[in-house]
């Protein structure tokens, strides 16, 4: 169905709880609506309807195989989508939510195969974001919610990046500007013992094992394509632009960046457009480059905040494609902290295109 998109933009901190409960309709009566939360902008639907959550699939174009995350309003929702949780959620919820943390729990009855991709397990979290708080209250029903963009493209930040990857494919977009973090949640098993990360996300491992010391960390970097995923941004590609990303990495910096200045003349020798996302630091690092229109960038922020590195990625993903960038060139940062979600991002942005030196 082709839709008239329309966009309401709202307080991210006091939105107007008529529109909230205009869009909370919406979502009841089985249509999509996206909304900001604290991480990105989400694509909703109810989660308890089969049929709806069929239309976030054909939307984003997204294959059958990757789960969907419920978002619920509080931990009395938990009962509406797990069929039981271990005691460990209470202090994870204590510390963690409302944020950026993502379980997985065992699937409830009443939540659709369609949402766990067919497996027993459901992935679930509480939000920290009024517009998305209220949004699901409104709604009265759990809310499925992947990223509201086209698959395997970069995680949208800002409603107008909904608007260019699903516009016409949706009813409505709540404008809550800008999200916070930037990046997704971070994602914990906690079917299986120890609990296992799945996904590096807004939340540092680091801080995690302040809570759990024996969390697991798997080392497989990707799931098969072919493989059900218990996890949403599992696949190599993912969050991918659509220029052709190439990340460095190696043990001297000076090294990495002399590969990284060679293959961007390379590009721009060969009638390319290159693209450049690095931190203040590395930029100043790389040293002069000749100035025309085949050389744009789109800078990361300071090497020591890795948050702000984080809550830009997305966004300059976006931004080289539109100058019109044919190759994108980063370097991939250490896998610490932030850095450790912040790699992830970019080994899957570039399709595991990275280059050692």
């Amino acid at each position: 169905m082709d839709y008239e998109t329309a966009i309401w933009a709202l307080d991210p901190e006091y939105p107007d709880m008529a529109l909230l409960a205009r869009a909370g309709a919406l979502l009841r009566a089985g249509e999509l609506v996206a909304f900001p939360t604290e991480t990105v902008y989400g694509l909703g639907a109810n989660a308890l309807d089969p049929v709806a959550v069929a239309r976030i699939f054909a939307a984003k174009e997204r294959p059958a195989a990757d789960p969907l995350i419920v978002h619920i309003a509080d931990l009395a929702g938990l009962a509406a989508v797990a069929a039981d949780w271990p005691r460990l959620v209470a202090p994870l919820a204590a510390a963690f939510w409302p944020g950026p943390l993502t379980l997985v729990l065992p699937r409830g009855p009443a939540v659709p195969l369609a949402v766990t991709a067919g497996g027993p397990t459901v992935a679930v979290r509480i939000p920290a974001h009024a517009v998305a708080l209220g949004l699901i209250r409104a709604a009265g029903v759990p809310v499925a919610a992947p990223s509201a963009n086209r698959f395997t493209r970069p995680s949208p930040t800002r409603a107008a990046d909904v608007a260019a990857d699903l516009a016409g494919r949706l009813p409505l977009i709540l404008d809550g500007g800008p999200s916070r973090h930037g990046v997704e949640s971070t994602v914990l098993d906690l079917t299986c013992s120890p609990p296992r990360l799945l996904r590096p996300g807004a939340i540092p491992l680091e801080q995690l094992r302040d809570l759990l010391p024996d969390l697991a960390v798997p080392t497989a970097a990707a799931t098969p394509d072919a493989d059900i995923a218990r996890s949403p941004g599992s696949r190599l590609k993912h969050y991918a632009p659509q220029a052709e990303l190439w990340l460095f990495d190696g043990p001297d910096p000076a090294c990495v960046l002399a590969a990284l200045a060679a293959a961007v003349a390379a590009v721009r020798a060969g009638g390319g457009r290159a693209g450049l996302l690095l931190t203040t630091e590395a930029r100043a690092a790389l040293g002069p480059l000749p100035p025309g229109p085949d050389l744009v960038a789109a800078p990361l922020g300071p090497a020591a905040d890795p948050a702000t590195q984080a809550h830009r990625l997305f966004a300059a993903l976006r931004d080289l494609d539109r100058a019109g960038a044919t190759h994108i060139f980063a370097q991939a940062p250490a896998p610490v902290g932030l850095g450790r979600t912040l790699r992830d991002r970019l080994i899957r942005a570039a399709a595991g295109r990275v280059r050692y030196v």
